[in-house]
């Protein structure tokens, strides 16, 4: 049988490679993703320069082990601050996690250890991030999922219809995944309140696109009975990845996930993953000391502008938005949608779909500028006349 040492050898040689080699096959690799200016489906953008500078200065830094990075600890400490505010609740805690599912996973988390219910459920809306699905799964909690009204929205009555008494928590979404809608969270913090369970808010991309619309609807921690909120700030907050976050009202919800860490210089960990890196948190923090909050308003209203500029040119071509859009998130029915997606991809152009109805998708990010959505609609109309 071969050693390592020989097996490696085999396939790697017995010499060390030279940098410029690896490095430029490393940029083979790299060439090979689609660049962002040709993607109009995803929730992430290309980083602010600021983010990035951020993340370059602590790469080696580690919060799963807060007592040696203790600075990185006390950034974070103030970008949960700066956060909380965003989410009008100046005591939020929480921590920058690596993104909307294991936000997501924590909320409910914390909720169930708070409540400590066997066989316990979540209600959802049929429109949640398929995280809640994972989050039953791990967590062992049957996944119940309201029915939407005709805006897409979470039925409130579907919701009560289905809270029992095992219900640890209900969930809003402010910003869902496929068409950018907002639940009424104002009436679930209603039900949350008089059922005396928790609410959990998935503002994973809402939460840094609302606060700054013109007429920002109430998702967040001003409604009283909102418990949780997850919110990344490698989305609209242009942070690099990963940069997610899960903030909660107060600590007790913190202390329900703590378990001992004997052997670290912290004595309790509340997080879900153990090494964490502290760049999420400095390129977080990078990006919104720098653009402030009319920085980060004319980030969306540039974003919701060509929201509009894409509507518009999309409806000229005879298509209809599933709804007007709420934020920078549209979708537009077709009986073609999946033969659309798959021609454009072939020409390294990237939308998404949805099912229900069958439509095609776009997110307007930062990086999809009005030359961009002109390029798109002129390679569209193309592929339009071969299918």
């Amino acid at each position: 049988m071969k050693s390592i040492k020989e097996m490696f050898e085999e396939q790697y040689g017995n010499t060390s490679t030279r940098s410029s080699e690896i490095m430029e096959e490393l940029k083979k690799y790299r060439s090979i993703d689609i660049s962002y200016s040709r993607v109009l489906s995803s929730m992430c953008t290309i980083p602010h320069p600021y983010a990035i500078e951020a993340h370059l200065m602590f790469l080696e830094t580690n919060l799963g082990n807060p007592g040696i990075f203790r600075g990185t600890k006390m950034l974070e400490d103030k970008v949960i601050a700066m956060l909380g505010k965003i989410l009008h609740n100046e005591n939020a805690v929480g921590y920058i996690c690596s993104g909307g599912t294991e936000g997501n996973i924590q909320g409910i988390r914390a909720a169930r250890n708070i409540h400590r219910k066997r066989d316990g459920n979540i209600v959802v809306p049929k429109s949640a991030h398929f995280s809640f699905d994972k989050v039953g799964d791990l967590l062992r909690l049957e996944v119940r999922k309201a029915g939407l009204d005709e805006e897409y929205r979470v039925d409130v009555s579907d919701v009560e219809s289905l809270v029992d008494e095992n219900t640890v928590a209900i969930v809003g979404i402010a910003g869902t995944t496929e068409l950018g809608q907002i639940d009424p969270i104002v009436e679930l913090s209603e039900i949350a309140i008089e059922k005396g369970i928790e609410l959990h808010v998935d503002a994973a991309f809402g939460g840094l696109v609302i606060p700054f619309m013109d007429n920002p609807y109430p998702f967040d921690f001003q409604n009283e009975g909102v418990s949780s909120i997850t919110i990344d700030p490698h989305k609209m907050g242009m942070a690099t990845i990963p940069a997610g976050g899960i903030l909660f009202r107060d600590e007790r919800y913190l202390r329900a996930l703590e378990v001992k860490t004997p052997y670290l210089t912290s004595k309790a960990q509340y997080t879900l993953t153990g090494t964490r890196p502290g760049t999420g948190v400095a390129s977080t923090y990078a990006v919104l000391k720098k653009l402030g909050f009319e920085g980060m308003q004319r980030i969306v209203r540039e974003c919701m502008k060509n929201t509009r500029i894409l509507l518009e040119e999309m409806v000229n071509l005879g298509f209809e938005p599933v709804i007007e859009p709420v934020m920078n998130v549209v979708a537009f029915k077709t009986d073609k949608a999946e033969k659309i997606r798959d021609e454009l991809y072939k020409r390294e152009w990237v939308i998404s779909t949805i099912r229900e109805p069958k439509a095609i998708r776009f997110v307007v990010m930062p990086h999809v500028t009005e030359d961009v959505i002109k390029d798109f609609i002129s390679e569209l109309r193309e592929v339009l006349k071969v299918l």
